[in-house]
């Protein structure tokens, strides 16, 4: 991810005022998407930093508007009869073209820094570097293939409209796991995307959290998607989260906006892994 100038940020003992509603979630939509989003009534400047201190506890609002796209191409796909790997590939390029590669990009990163380096020095270094490696290439070519296979069985197993609420519900959660690292891990390095937008407290990345639990659970049951599966993927991704961070924090000293990103997209897959393996379980 690029570097971001630190200049705009307010000092730490400055109390972040709480935008509202509508306009923190147009704040977390441009962060993290390319959706084109309005000005809105008292905003300030669209393309300066944000304060991610209070913001981001609208992030899971922010998802779902990111994920529709999506999830509205998994419902078109499935009820036109396509496959579940045309479905799935369809949906991927749909939200990668939503968020261009965002997450994406940094799990690639990552990969290629936390195993292709020797110091943390030389981590971060290669982290930085735009190329992708052998083990930036093999993490993205796996997730890819893992996320359109599990889109695959929950249309298989729970229909058109199941594959497009487990689009919608994983969207909110897996990005409120990186949120929750930003919280909790220190940043690996003084500067850069992590460090300028600030770092969110843990009551701000719990609110995130809980909403994103109640808007997957209203999801799921309209779709009649099994919760049980929804609280599973839920678990395997706090799980999947929590290792990241000891591994970034062993081996870079904390975390970094690759480090995010890679958490968003081992949530994604987890979240989805447990949709689809509970949807097999209702169907026997």
């Amino acid at each position: 991810m690029a570097e971001a100038d630190t200049s705009t940020q307010t000092t730490a003992d400055e109390q972040p005022a709480w935008p509202g509603w509508a306009i923190a979630t147009a704040i977390c939509i441009r962060f993290y998407s390319r959706l084109p989003v309005p000005r809105l009534p008292g905003e300030g400047d669209l393309h300066g930093v944000p304060d991610f201190r209070l913001v981001p506890r609208a992030l899971p609002l922010a998802a779902l508007v990111i994920a529709l796209p999506a999830a509205l191409v998994a419902l078109a796909a499935g009820l036109a009869g396509l496959s579940g790997l045309v479905t799935g590939a369809l949906v991927l390029t749909t939200l990668a073209l939503s968020t261009g590669a965002f997450h994406e990009d940094g799990l690639a990163d990552s990969a290629d820094g936390l195993f292709g380096g020797h110091t943390p020095e030389r981590r971060l270094e290669i982290m930085k570097d735009s190329r992708i490696g052998s083990y930036g290439a093999m993490a993205l070519g796996l997730s890819l293939l893992l996320r359109a296979g599990l889109i695959a069985m929950i249309l298989d197993r729970a229909g058109p409209w199941g594959a497009a609420a487990a689009v919608l519900a994983a969207a909110p959660w897996s990005r409120a796991e990186g949120l929750f690292l930003l919280a909790t891990q220190p940043p690996a390095r003084s500067i850069g995307a992590a460090a300028a937008v600030g770092q969110p407290s843990v009551a701000t990345a719990r609110i995130a959290l809980g909403l994103s639990l109640i808007l997957a659970a209203g999801l799921c049951l309209a779709a009649h998607l099994p919760l049980t599966g929804l609280l599973l993927g839920f678990a395997l991704a706090h799980g999947a989260a929590a290792v990241l961070a000891r591994l970034a924090q062993r081996l870079i000293g904390g975390q970094t906006g690759d480090i995010l990103g890679a958490a968003q997209q081992l949530a994604e897959i987890a979240i989805s892994l447990g949709l689809a393996l509970a949807s097999g379980w209702m169907g026997r």
